[in-house]
């Protein structure tokens, strides 16, 4: 049985055992197992695949940029990313990709309108770096928005990204802040300044309509979850796995 899994701390809120699990039913996949690996640190995260016969597995929060220093080599975008969730193992050697960024940007475009030609991305970790490398190959210029910007000197406040909800009419959520339990807090207090005209994307998917997207919606807003992005990176991970190109059907 291969074995395949998720890092991070915490994985309470994960439903990526759960997808593989059922992709691996309806693809009749009966070789591989799909676990979660949840971490208190990853100091011993080579020893950790060695002796489990780790075949591959994917990161998430917070390990996607502390993995890095453990890894043999990284993938083009990954090295541009400078943050990594899918993690091959290949003769021994360790080797980082970024699935996020592709799969933000297939899940994105469908829903882009000629408008959304700015976007505020919440949040400064490792997926909000995915997300703005995606934007910027979309040619979407954007503004990265922080509660500590005087730590991330390209990074502006929330009161600042207030001012510009205006004309910044693509919000990504590519913070924590609504996922599972904590459900009824929201990254972005100012709703009333959305309008039909806004798209908002929350990478969470858990809950599949954070009150982000209640109160975006509610607004008039168009609105964009995080399920499809998570399935599409999945894929892409296990794709990169198996080298087995099971079509995407999101």
């Amino acid at each position: 049985m291969k074995q395949y899994g998720l890092i991070g701390n915490p994985l309470s809120h994960s439903w990526s055992q759960r997808w593989f699990e059922q992709m691996f039913a309806r693809e009749g996949i009966g070789y591989a197992r799909y676990c979660l690996y949840e971490m208190p640190n990853i100091e011993g995260l080579r020893q950790w695949v060695a002796e489990n016969d780790i075949r591959g597995f994917n990161v998430t929060i917070p390990y996607k940029e502390a993995v890095i220093p453990y890894l043999d080599e990284l993938d083009r975008t990954a090295t541009a990313v400078g943050a990594v969730n899918c993690v091959e193992v290949s003769a021994g050697q360790l080797i980082g990709h970024n699935t996020d960024a592709p799969a933000f940007s297939s899940t994105l475009k469908p829903l882009l309108q000629p408008h959304h030609t700015r976007a505020l991305v919440l949040g400064t970790g490792g997926v909000a770096h995915a997300v703005v490398y995606a934007l910027g190959e979309l040619g979407i210029d954007f503004k990265q928005v922080s509660r500590q910007p005087e730590k991330h000197p390209r990074a502006i406040g929330y009161p600042e990204a207030a001012r510009l909800a205006s004309n910044h009419l693509l919000i990504v959520n590519a913070t924590p802040v609504g996922m599972y339990p904590h459900v009824e807090e929201t990254p972005w207090q100012d709703s009333h300044l959305l309008g039909p005209q806004h798209l908002c994307y929350d990478l969470i998917y858990n809950p599949t309509e954070t009150r982000f997207l209640r109160e975006a919606t509610a607004a008039g807003a168009r609105t964009c979850c995080g399920l499809a992005m998570l399935e599409r990176q999945a894929l892409l991970s296990w794709n990169i796995w198996e080298k087995q190109d099971i079509s995407y059907s999101g």
